[in-house]
């Protein structure tokens, strides 16, 4: 899943960073601010939304789309997060890559160029 994203942005410019677990993600968000996450609920280790939480806690200004099959499984504690503060945006896999392009290009359409896109399972 991470190759569709890294294919779908690479080709239109976007500098992309890729993790296969959460605190993987997490040390390279500390040390060089992402644009766009794209996240998986279902990880091993530390799961999505835990990461969500840290991720929130170093910085509460960085997008995160959750893009997952597994919501349903997660909803509750989604629901907390969103009640606690924490901003993301939720859709369903699988994403095209069109729709990967879509979401970074809205995500970045205040820069002049695209930057950072960091992309988790």
């Amino acid at each position: 899943m991470r190759d569709a994203f890294e294919l779908a942005l690479i080709d239109e410019g976007y500098d992309v960073q890729l993790a296969d677990s959460g605190p993987v993600g997490l040390e390279l968000a500390a040390a060089r601010r992402p644009d766009l996450v794209f996240l998986d609920l279902n990880m091993p280790g530390m799961d999505g939304v835990e990461t969500l939480r840290r991720l929130q806690a170093m910085d509460a200004t960085i997008a995160v789309y959750i893009a997952t099959a597994f919501a349903q499984e997660y909803l509750e504690r989604l629901r907390q997060a969103r009640e606690d503060g924490m901003s993301f945006q939720l859709a369903a896999k699988p994403l095209s890559p069109e729709q990967i392009r879509m979401i970074a290009k809205a995500i970045t359409a205040s820069d002049l160029a695209p930057h950072d896109t960091e992309s988790k399972p």
